[in-house]
């Protein structure tokens, strides 16, 4: 039996550190070759650190949080043969460490003090040999019958074997009851789980729940706090609200939907926003604007960078379609696409997360009737997108169904005045009213 030290890959040309933002495994789980040990992420990219061997995890090298540099020790897996290190070398030092610091009390997740240099598979260990009277373990699992029925939140014990066989059977251990030592679970407990068809024992419907979940803000959410914040506290919002009548542009975007080449994508309302933005900002460029508050200078571009605020699964992210007023509809469509599924899949690059000029945010279907955006910082405007909805509109003679929407714009008021924003805003508006004037050239 060996060890095999995995370090902390190169995620990218000119990163040295890399934040680690999620655990696929613990100490003690089995891997197998090629199987997702963790996630790092950097710039906004997440990126999976596979395992390069089949072994079992005996020591995890960074917490959920931490920031690590790129080259330094990750996780070791007990492997079969020699490894890349002898198995026992990395434990006596360990063992050394603890016996030359006996009083150091290491956290758990709720908030106990770490010592310095405590690995991540040292918590458990040192809060159950030496816990403070503050700090207190459940009272384990209760004898019912033969069987062992756990306190709410208690973590089932099992061994790595049988954990690894539950995970690749989808089976949630915490539903399975152990007759084992300690209610520990064992195959024959699988066995007769898989057996008896699962049945999960349930709680009566109206019981209470007193479980406290503390979740540590790491990663893209991190991220996108520090942002908000940020962008919240430096930047003196101006928001303009207009209703704006899509009727003609809704006959005109599913007639080129109708009519569309295989190859290209379905259009959404995004793209038309987007020309029309690119046509109003050539009358108005100071909008399409960069503010460095810290050196007082605006930054006014040229080019059209449009940040499209797109919603994943890790949270929200801005991939920016480059110049825009370089492309027509269905170049805009075809970009904003594109970056849509990359950001959704985790593939985007700092390159296609950054750079953005001004940028649009839209909750779809999902977008109310007013919002008041938020301005990627440090941008000086953010258009946003509200539902298209059905609304009786008075013509002068009778109340006629009309699709509106509203646009929930906001503006950075140090720079750009409500009267500037007004008209920006009545501009796009026009152009989205008749949206044939999109196409026409100036």
């Amino acid at each position: 039996m060996g060890e095999h030290l995995i370090k902390m890959p190169d995620v990218g040309e000119g990163i040295a550190e890399a934040e680690l933002v999620e655990w696929h495994v613990k100490v003690g789980d089995l891997v197998r070759e090629d199987m997702v040990l963790a996630a790092v992420m950097t710039d906004k990219a997440t990126v999976e650190i596979p395992s390069p061997v089949d072994g079992e995890v005996a020591w995890l090298g960074a917490e959920v949080g931490d920031v690590v540099a790129i080259g330094s020790p990750l996780i070791r897996l007990k492997v079969e043969g020699e490894g890349a290190a002898p198995l026992g070398g990395h434990e006596e030092a360990r063992a050394a460490e603890e016996q030359a610091q006996p009083d150091a009390i290491v956290t758990n997740a709720v908030g106990a003090k770490k010592a310095p240099g405590a690995g991540a598979d040292q918590p458990a260990k040192s809060v159950a040999r030496r816990a403070p009277d503050d700090v207190r373990r459940s009272p384990g699992p209760q004898l019912h019958g033969a069987r062992v029925m756990r306190a709410e939140g208690e973590r089932p014990i099992a061994s790595p074997a049988v954990r690894l066989r539950a995970r690749e059977a989808g089976i949630d251990l915490r539903q399975v009851s152990g007759t084992g030592p300690a209610g520990r679970i064992t195959h024959e407990d699988l066995d007769a789980f898989i057996t008896h068809g699962r049945q999960v024992s349930q709680a009566p419907r109206l019981a209470q729940k007193t479980s406290v979940e503390q979740i540590k803000v790491v990663g893209l959410r991190r991220k996108i706090a520090e942002k908000m914040a940020i962008s919240n506290s430096r930047i003196p919002h101006i928001t303009y609200v207009e209703e704006v009548d899509v009727t003609a542009l809704e006959d005109l975007r599913a007639a080129l939907n109708t009519s569309k080449q295989a190859d290209r994508p379905k259009l959404t309302v995004l793209p038309f926003v987007m020309q029309a933005m690119v046509k109003a900002i050539a009358e108005y460029p100071h909008l399409n604007a960069i503010y460095d508050d810290d050196a007082g200078v605006i930054h006014q571009h040229g080019g059209v960078h449009i940040g499209i605020a797109t919603q994943t699964n890790a949270g929200l992210m801005v991939p920016v379609v480059q110049h825009a007023e370089g492309r027509d509809l269905w170049g805009c469509a075809t970009e904003l696409s594109r970056l849509a599924e990359a950001a959704k899949a985790g593939t985007a690059t700092r390159e296609e997360l950054s750079g953005s000029t001004i940028t649009i945010t839209s909750l779809g279907a999902m977008g109310g009737i007013v919002t008041t955006p938020v301005i990627n910082y440090p941008e000086v405007a953010i258009i946003g997108v509200n539902k298209i909805m059905v609304r009786p509109v008075w013509d002068g003679a009778t109340f006629t169904p009309r699709k509106m929407m509203n646009l929930s714009s906001s503006f950075d008021h140090r720079v750009i005045d409500g009267w500037d924003a007004a008209v920006f805003v009545q501009r796009i508006k026009t152009l989205l009213e008749a949206p044939a004037m999109i196409f026409l050239e100036a």
